[in-house]
């Protein structure tokens, strides 16, 4: 229930950088939904591989540079899907800022919508 929960508020999330922000567009609810799995499935299997590949320059940028990580992931999802649009990468990179914020808001809330979910007791 709590992944499901998640997933339709950061579907919604997407939803609201569109509305924030012009460089980002989602043209309905389900695009928003495909997105915001693709943008988990990106940050699950691909984000630590570049995290450990560019880790020189990450510390050298005193880890600003996984901004640019972040980034990537988002102009990525929006590559490969219909329905979800990103304007160039400076629109990626306040894209994915705002929607990294709203997922802290919102993993915030799941922890007090479900307190003892996942761990074991």
């Amino acid at each position: 229930m709590k992944i499901i929960v998640r997933w339709l508020l950061l579907a919604s999330a997407l939803l609201l950088v569109a509305y924030l922000y012009p460089g980002v567009s989602v043209t309905s609810f389900g695009s928003a939904m495909i997105a915001a799995f693709v943008i988990g499935v990106f940050n699950t299997l691909l984000r630590p591989l570049l995290v450990l590949l560019t880790l020189p320059v990450t510390l050298l940028t005193l880890g600003l540079f996984l901004f640019v990580i972040n980034a990537l992931m988002f102009w990525a999802a929006a590559q490969v899907l219909d329905g979800f649009a990103v304007a160039g990468f400076a629109a990626a990179l306040i894209g994915s800022l705002i929607y990294s914020l709203i997922g802290m808001v919102i993993d915030v809330a799941m922890e007090r919508l479900f307190p003892n979910a996942g761990r074991a007791s």
